[in-house]
């Protein structure tokens, strides 16, 4: 078997360190709410939901007023997280859920660190009755372009490379995929979102509270050292404004596809 990209028990167990501190749901609930604002578009009622990736337990109560007297199944990679949620502890690409038995799948804060995406996309395609609907987001694209920049820096100091934020995946790629597992009219789009930081290590916080940490098989276990971190935040230092604070960008892709009626 090929060695996989990711650490799904370490996935884990940073989403249940997030959940015991508190989640960073600003990215999260932002996406939610554009998942909302497109369901509201859609005529047609959804009797029974699977919410996949559940960072923010109050979305279940909302979605079980939008599913009215349907079911609503959560699967959630993070224990604690699911728990809170009444949901099931269960990996996107490890689903067990019965072929055809829900009318609308949402995945959302998690598939980016699946380590089968297609298959992961895939499952929950065949959870799909008839003309439903798969809906979701994901972190991709020019993600995490100031921190990527800062970790090159510390590289080059170093004189070595590491592998210190995930691969992302574009539009174009995350089209193909919903085509490949066999969904009609695949939409993608991006919400691109620029947050600002006075530090490094507040751009870290803000990862960490987010279980989105570093969590590549291939990463460096070393500690990064103060010469290279002193490195990372001199070439963010170089991009601040007048108020002190440096930008950084978080590409959202927003995906939809229908399951063939």
């Amino acid at each position: 078997m090929p060695p996989t990209l990711f650490d799904s028990d370490l996935r884990a167990l940073r989403r249940d360190r997030a959940a015991m501190k508190g989640v960073e749901t600003f990215l999260y609930d932002r996406a939610f709410e554009d998942i909302g604002e497109r369901l509201a578009s859609v005529q047609r009622d959804f009797r029974d939901i699977l919410l996949v990736g559940c960072p923010n337990p109050q979305w279940a109560g909302w979605l079980r007023m939008r599913g009215g007297e349907g079911t609503l199944r959560i699967a959630e990679p993070g224990a604690l997280l699911a728990a809170a949620a009444g949901g099931r502890h269960e990996r996107e690409d490890q689903l067990d859920i019965e072929p055809q038995s829900v009318d609308l799948v949402i995945a959302l804060g998690s598939l980016e660190s699946a380590n089968n995406l297609e298959d992961a996309l895939l499952r929950m395609r065949l959870a799909l009755r008839p003309g439903g609907l798969l809906i979701g987001a994901m972190a991709g694209g020019d993600s995490l372009r100031a921190l990527r920049g800062a970790m090159a820096a510390a590289d080059q100091l170093r004189g070595a490379t590491s592998a210190h934020v995930h691969p992302r995946i574009d539009p174009a790629g995350l089209t193909q995929l919903l085509t490949n597992i066999g969904l009609n009219m695949p939409v993608v789009d991006v919400d691109r979102v620029t947050a600002r930081y006075p530090s490094l290590a507040k751009l870290v916080d803000d990862l960490r509270a987010m279980g989105a940490t570093n969590i590549l098989n291939a990463r460096d276990r070393r500690y990064l050292g103060k010469a290279a971190y002193d490195a990372a935040r001199g070439h963010l230092g170089n991009q601040v404004d007048e108020s002190g604070k440096f930008s950084e960008t978080f590409d959202i892709l927003h995906f939809t596809g229908w399951a063939p009626a």
